[in-house]
This record gives structure tokens, sequence and C-alpha cells, in this order.
């Protein structure tokens, strides 16, 4: 258990008016309690009260990792497969006295399984969403969680360095993506923080392709949206090449976000909002007359969860502070012609910004 962590999170939820709050499997579990686990048919919840010690419902065959975690015997509910889980909700809710309790829930992680529990168990429960105050205490990355995403950046960057000169034309966009998830897990990832987005062509209109059959031909912008974890902390970085040579509408297109990229990493700055380094990327597509091919946000929070706080768009207008971590991506995304869209990861710093990210900007060709 991170005990300034834990502390951290029961100061925030006196803040809030909450009695305590539950923790589903997944970033925030893993960053209080450091417990590694997956949501699955075997229920578990982190119980965090206000003014007590945590307790768990968990089944026998993870106990151990709340043992190592260092939450006490008589707080940890543990279950077998053969019992099954009703019984220790049961004693959990009694013992911890949850009935009439106000307790904080993950509302993008609890289900209806856990929820359902804690209401037949704990007459009187109310529940309010935890989010507020969990991605409080994330928002800001302390050197460790900077120095892990640093290392994601150089493991994801020189993997497409490896892998540009073994693109060919010809390739299918599925094939370029698994040499990529090769090179990522042979040189250092953890994992790959999603799948790789390849999309060449008019399938590159689509912000969110995943990568198909289709083979690269000469004259395609290629867009690769890739990212790795390491030490559970990750990277996502975009970038958009030309295979052979681009036409002119093409280039155009890609030369205006360059700029707007720019113009977005030159806005953040701490006391600036999302919406201001928003509108500086936009601005510029606006200006060029791609405003509407402009499909998306500018960009969105990095740290445990690939999409966190805080999102750098229009509605966001809360000051940037120091170790806020986010990446800056406009695009532009033209039906039949395809789309470009160049993302980096940055963290603001007392006297601007530092871009984790190194590789080029300029446009690059392969094939």
């Amino acid at each position: 258990m991170n005990q300034e962590r834990l502390h951290n999170l029961q100061k925030q939820i006196l803040l809030h008016g909450l009695d305590g709050v539950a923790l589903m499997p997944g970033p925030n579990l893993a960053y209080i309690s450091g417990i590694h686990t997956h949501v699955s048919e075997r229920p578990l919840l982190l119980f965090v009260p206000a003014d007590d010690d945590p307790a768990i419902v968990i089944p026998t065959l993870e106990a151990m990792k709340a043992e190592a975690a260092g939450i006490a015997p008589d707080r940890i509910f543990a279950w077998s497969d053969d019992e099954g889980y009703t019984g220790a909700f049961q004693q959990a809710c009694a013992h911890l006295e949850l009935s009439d309790y106000l307790l904080g829930v993950e509302a993008l992680h609890m289900r209806v399984l856990e929820l359902e529990l804690l209401k037949r168990y704990a007459p009187g429960l109310q529940t309010a969403h935890a989010e507020p105050l969990l991605m409080h205490l994330r928002l800001h990355k302390d050197e460790r969680e900077l120095a892990a995403m640093t290392t994601a950046v150089a493991v994801a960057e020189n993997a497409m360095h490896r892998l540009l000169p073994r693109i060919q034309i010809g390739m299918s966009e599925k094939q370029v993506a698994a040499l990529l998830v090769q090179e990522l897990l042979l040189g250092g990832a953890e994992s790959i923080a999603f799948g790789p987005i390849v999309s060449t062509g008019p399938n590159g209109a689509s912000p969110h392709a995943i990568p198909t059959e289709r083979r690269l031909a000469a004259g395609d912008l290629l867009v690769i949206d890739w990212g790795c974890f390491v030490q559970d902390y990750p990277s996502d970085i975009t970038r958009t090449f030309a295979v052979g040579r681009l036409d002119a509408a093409a280039a155009r297109i890609y030369e205006t976000v360059r700029r707007a990229n720019e113009a977005g990493r030159r806005a953040a700055r701490p006391g600036a909002t999302g919406r201001d380094v928003d509108r500086a990327a936009r601005g510029v597509i606006e200006a060029a007359g791609y405003g509407e091919q402009f499909l998306h946000r500018t960009g969105h929070g990095l740290g445990l969860e690939v999409h966190e706080p805080p999102f750098i768009m229009e509605a966001n207008t809360e000051p940037l502070t120091v170790g806020n971590v986010f990446t800056v991506e406009p695009g532009i995304y033209v039906p039949a012609l395809g789309g470009v869209r160049i993302e980096d990861n940055l963290v603001i710093t007392p006297t601007g910004h530092h871009c984790l990210t190194t590789f080029p900007r300029e446009l690059m060709s392969v094939g």
C-alpha cells in the first residue's frame, strides 16, 4: 500500500463529503494499493474508508496480493470458487457498517454485479461518482511516473526507427502493425498500450481505424498511432508518413497539421488551459480551411490510463499545472484522400513544458 497516496486519498474523501470509496481492479486500485489484477468473473473490491484502514473482498487465489499490500488479515474477506463471493460481500458490508454509507464508486469501472451486491448487503447505502477525487490525485505525475513514461516513449520511438526501413509498398496494414508490435515487445515494452492504428490512403480518414488487408500504394498517406507500457505507464505517439511521393493536396494537409501541432505545443505552459492549447492548434487548421475535417479534441491526459484528464478541448477551462502530462495531436481527415495526425506527449514544467517525444515531425517517406 502506498501510504502517501492512501493518506492523500483519505483527505480527498473527507473533502468531498464521502464516507469512503470502493475501487475495482484497474488503474486506481493499482495506484493506491499496488495490487495488479484485472476485471473477471471473480469480483474483487477494495474499500478505503475516510477514517479507517482499507479492507478488501478478494478471491482466495489473489489473497496473497492483499497481504503483500499490507492489508490487515481481519480486513481481507477472501472467498473460494467453491463457496462463492456473496458471503464475503455480506461479511465486508457488515464489518465496515456500510449501511447508510455515502460510498464513492468508479462510475467508469464498477459493474452492475458489484453495485447490486453492495446494495443487497448494505441497505441504505448511497453512492456518488469517485472519479473527480481520484483524478485529482493522479493528475500530477511524480518523478517516478515521469521516468516511466520517458522510458515508454523511448521504447516506442526506437521501435518505430527500426520498423521504418522494413516497410515496403505492397505490405498490408495488418503486416505493418504486426511488425510494429514485434519491435515494441522485443525492444523493452511490457505490453502494447493499445492495438496500433495503421491506416493508409482512404482508411486514414477514420481517426480510429483498425488495420486491414489494404496494401500500401505509392502516393498514400500512412498514419501510425502506437505506444507501449513500461512500469505501468504508457506512451502514445502518432506520426504520418508518405508512401513514396505525395501529391500537392496531401503535402499541404501534412504541413498544416505539422504547424498546428507546433502551435499547440507552443501554447502549453502553467496557467494555460486545455481550451487555450486546443484553440492554438485548431486555429491553424481552421485558417487553412480544414476546420470541419478536424474531428476530435486536440489531446488527452496520459498516465496509468492512455486516456485520462486533463483533456485538451474547448470545454476544459481548468489551468494546466506542473506535472500534468497530455498529448497534443491535431489531425485532418479527408474522405477519399486520407488523414494526417501528428501526436506528441508533453509534461508541464515550472517554466513551460517538456516534450517527452522526440521523433521527427518533418515529413518522412517509406517504401
